[in-house]
């Protein structure tokens, strides 16, 4: 009885485990059934070449010939193995270049890889002349053309190849005098804030001074910037108040001694100074030349795009600097820098604006704007008052801003560094042509 028990369990065991298999394996299938297939990943594509080139490019060495595969490379695809058809090649032809004297140029033919760029030829020589047009009563003359100026250099035409008449933005070097009398220098003060109107956007402004030596203040910054007006506001001085000099007699003594002497042998009678009967009474200064230099070396790292001018609000006088005024002059004529000025002060007035352009020997120089001003090309103006210093910064800007800009190609060599005269005629009656007068080479050009 029990061995027949025994193999029923037995049976129904194996019959239970067929069930299961049956049930799991139509399970499976069922699943399989119901999942979908996923599709394979797309072949690796060979990249297209680029028209005209059948090789690899590398940087700093161009295109080369195709590369052969690696010896050990066995994992790549069909796909990738297949050549790639070259685009067709495309012939560009090579526009003819002029070239001028061997001496005027400077010739390039770089190469990169095995394609040759076309040749470009560079002047080195050109000129580039800003000219100002006025008729008699000082207003500024429009509508010339090309065909109205002509341009010599030492005696000898040279076309234009150059003529434009579109703005150019400004690069002004403010260079104020802080040793005028203080009536003047008050005047001077409340015009200051007006300077920034006649700027643009597109400008760059600096501010220098001097007294007893040159001060830069900012160096350029934007014209409608916050910057400009505070710099200005602090360039403001009290100025100086000239007294009646007395250097002997009673009114000249010494009123504090010390053991005999003077408290301060340089100003007082006797010593170094004088003796005792009279006083040497210290002179004047007035380093004008140091300020125009400086505020040229700022300039003169500008790009050459913009106009480089120098704004001088003085009363011209000059005494105490260490550059002379022929060694700065002919700085600004190399940098390619016009000086234009507001003469205020005693310089302004009629008729001894005039008779302080004469020197004395040994002593101050009253006046010597007007000499930058013709050696570069700029402008003056005579000022008596706030308002029509005002309209004199408002002028000098408008002036520069709507000059005639004529270039031209020098006949003369590139190696003479001797000075070249340039004489602007315009085919006009009644006009007034304001140019620079001549020009030191510079080696910057030859760049």
């Amino acid at each position: 009885m029990e061995d027949e028990i025994a193999v029923n369990v037995g049976w129904r065991v194996i019959a239970s485990a067929a069930l299961l298999s049956a049930g799991l394996a139509l399970a499976s299938g069922v699943v399989a059934q119901q999942q979908t297939a996923v599709p394979d990943a797309p072949t690796p594509q060979a990249p297209t070449a680029l028209p005209g080139v059948n090789g690899t490019i590398t940087p700093g060495l161009g295109a080369t010939s195709a590369a052969t595969p690696a010896a050990n490379n066995t994992t790549a695809t069909p796909a990738a193995t297949q050549p790639v058809a070259a685009p067709p090649k495309v012939v560009v032809s090579q526009p003819s270049v002029v070239q001028p004297q061997k001496e005027d140029t400077q010739e390039a033919q770089p190469e990169i890889g095995n394609a040759a760029l076309a040749k470009f030829v560079v002047q080195v020589n050109f000129v580039q002349v800003p000219v100002t047009v006025k008729d008699a009563k000082g207003n500024l003359v429009a509508g010339l053309t090309q065909r109205d100026f002509k341009v010599y250099e030492n005696n000898t035409y040279v076309p234009l190849r150059v003529f434009s008449v579109d703005p150019e933005a400004l690069s002004i070097a403010f260079v104020i005098d802080q040793s005028l009398p203080s009536n003047v220098m008050r005047q001077v003060n409340e015009s200051l804030d007006s300077i920034q109107g006649a700027l643009t956007p597109y400008d760059e402004a600096a501010v220098f001074s001097y007294a007893n030596g040159a001060k830069e203040w900012t160096t350029f910054t934007g014209a409608q910037g916050q910057r400009l007006p505070a710099v200005l506001s602090l360039a403001k001085a009290l100025g100086s108040d000239p007294m009646i000099p007395i250097n002997s007699g009673p009114m000249a003594g010494c009123s504090i001694y010390q053991n005999g002497n003077c408290v301060d042998p340089n100003l007082q009678p006797g010593k170094s100074a004088g003796n005792g009967s009279f006083m040497t009474i210290p002179k004047e200064i007035h380093t004008l030349n140091d300020a125009i230099l400086q505020a040229a070396k700022e300039l003169s790292s500008r790009p050459k795009d913009r106009r480089r001018m120098i704004f001088v609000i003085s009363d011209g006088k000059e005494y105490g600097s260490k550059a002379s005024e022929k060694e700065v002059a002919r700085y600004l004529q190399t940098n390619k820098i016009a000086v234009y000025a507001t003469v205020v002060g005693d310089s302004a007035r009629w008729g001894e604006g005039w008779l302080d352009r004469f020197h004395l020997p040994f002593t101050m120089y009253d006046n010597i704007l007007y000499k930058y001003v013709a050696a570069t090309g700029g402008d003056m103006y005579a000022e008596g008052n706030v308002n029509n210093m005002e309209k004199s910064y408002a002028k000098v800007a408008e002036e520069a801003r709507t000059q005639y800009t004529l270039g031209y190609l020098s006949h003369e060599s590139i190696y003479d560094s001797k000075y070249r005269t340039i004489d602007v005629r315009v085919n006009r009656p009644n006009v007034v042509v304001t140019a620079k007068p001549g020009y030191y080479p510079s080696a910057q050009d030859y760049k």
